[in-house]
């Protein structure tokens, strides 16, 4: 019984940090890669570096996107922050 007693701090700090922090995180994770699974062509998005752009093209792991002159650029399906308008095509 004393043993118990000693471990349940232990249990009950390891419950709340499960429940405080680890379990909100793969909640994040888990909506960020269905964005980024999601991405279509024509889609506006927002890199992490902050380029904004929209998809000419898209393959497994690839985007290419055009920025405002006309210029393409590839970027990894990962490097996609947030998708500013969801294409209607």
């Amino acid at each position: 019984m004393e043993a118990l007693a000693q471990f349940l701090p232990l249990i009950i700090m390891f419950a709340l940090f499960y429940f405080l922090l680890i379990r909100p995180q793969r909640k994040r994770q888990r909506t960020v890669m269905e964005m980024q699974n999601n991405l279509q062509k024509g889609d506006k998005i927002v890199t992490i570096g902050g380029l904004h752009g929209m998809i000419e093209s898209s393959d497994e792991t690839t985007i290419t996107i055009v920025v405002g002159d006309g210029t393409r650029l590839t970027f990894d399906r990962s490097a996609v922050r947030d998708v500013v308008n969801k294409s209607t095509v």
